[in-house]
């Protein structure tokens, strides 16, 4: 078995923590290690000022296959709950360190997205994908629900309708359709994937980055919030934000008719 630091490879290039796959001859099957070492990254990423983007992108033809439970580990006979507690403490909360992560994250897909491989591109804050990627509901195939937060995230992009459609058939979604309905945010050629990842995410670097974080919160949260809480939480948001130096910088440089200077504080 290769180190971990070779079945996930890390960089931070001007300013953007580069998160990526790499067990292309597995398509990117997440294995248990794997999925614990993003997470750290990805909480990393949220602790270090210097970091003030994310890019999730993989190796080979496959952006992720899914959940590689040959990686689990193994207690003896499974019992009760032990599903479920898996599920929890797995699948969950890798879709979760996506959403909780205080830095824009972009998802690079490259190619085949199934099963939690497809959640974790849909968690992400934008997502961008290479011509020949595929985005596939395959839990219906196997005979499963779909976990690692499906039907929490689907129905809040498409809607309940379209979410069933894709769940219930488990058909592979090309990337011109997944653009179609809002899932991808932008399809580019194969060769201009990592280019355009780079210059998204570099530009979200330079970014106001505390404002950064609290918009995603606040857009995240608004999709369960009545609009009393979600007006509560703009209003607070915007007084911390107006603490920061780049929230002053954004407004001094307005007065003085200049390009902003944030330096993510």
């Amino acid at each position: 078995m290769e180190p971990l630091d070779q079945l996930v490879l890390h960089s931070t290039e001007n300013g953007v923590s580069w998160i990526t796959l790499n067990r292309p001859e597995a398509m990117n099957a997440v294995t248990w290690d794997q999925r614990e070492r993003v997470i750290a990254l990805l909480a990393a990423a949220s602790a270090d000022p210097d970091v003030r983007a994310v890019v999730l992108t993989a190796t080979g033809k496959g952006f992720c296959a899914g959940a590689d439970l040959r990686g689990t580990p193994t207690g003896g006979e499974r019992i009760a709950g032990d599903v479920s507690r898996t599920i929890r403490l797995g699948a969950q909360r890798l879709i979760a360190a996506v959403l909780d992560c205080e830095k824009p994250v972009i998802a690079a897909v490259n190619g085949t997205a199934a099963g939690i491989g497809a959640h974790l591109a849909f968690a992400c804050d934008l997502v961008l994908a290479a011509e020949s990627a595929r985005f596939i509901e395959v839990f219906v195939r196997r005979g499963l629900v779909p976990d690692g937060g499906g039907a929490y995230l689907l129905p809040r992009l498409i809607g309940p309708q379209r979410a069933k459609e894709l769940m219930f058939f488990g058909d592979a979604l090309p990337a011109a359709d997944a653009e179609r309905l809002g899932l991808v945010n932008r399809v580019v050629p194969e060769g201009e994937l990592a280019k355009t990842a780079r210059e998204w995410s570099e530009r979200l670097a330079t970014g106001p980055t505390r404002a950064l974080a609290l918009t995603k919160q606040l857009v995240n949260a608004s999709l369960e919030s009545d609009r009393s809480t979600a007006f509560a939480a703009e209003a607070t948001a915007q007084e911390l934000n107006m603490t920061t130096h780049d929230a002053n910088e954004g407004v001094t440089s307005f007065v003085e008719r200049r390009q902003p200077r944030y330096r993510g504080r």
